[in-house]
């Protein structure tokens, strides 16, 4: 079994910081990427940014700038640093890990449940 746990959300008034984290345990031989997605009411799941184990990253162009993702390989662990946070921010922001399981042939993503940022005006 595989398990992928977000912390690190909360309420911020804008123009404030967040740092957001997410932990991939269990049976794991590897992970390739690792991203963080956001879905805000009423509005599909969209991609934040995107890590891949040798570091290359992605971001969503309303971030660029603004938010900064990072990993910890030996931890198993995402990092989303999000600076200069606007209320168009807010949403449920979840993380994903492309993992390779011990006695599997092929990588899997799974996902983490999500942790609630609000950023007030």
């Amino acid at each position: 079994q595989v398990q992928v746990v977000e912390s690190g959300g909360g309420l911020v008034q804008s123009g404030g910081s967040l740092r957001l984290s997410c932990a991939a345990s269990g049976s794991i031989r590897s992970i390739n990427a690792m991203g963080w997605y956001r879905q805000a009411p009423g509005k599909e799941r969209e991609l934040v940014a995107h890590i891949h184990s040798v570091g290359s990253t992605t971001y969503a162009d309303s971030v660029k700038g603004r938010f900064t993702i990072s990993r910890d390989n030996a931890k198993n662990t995402v990092y989303l640093q999000m600076n200069s946070l606007k209320p168009e921010d807010t949403a449920v922001y979840y993380c994903n890990a492309d993992v390779l399981r011990y006695g599997s042939v092929s990588f899997r993503t799974y996902w983490g449940q999500g942790t609630q940022v609000i950023v007030s005006s």
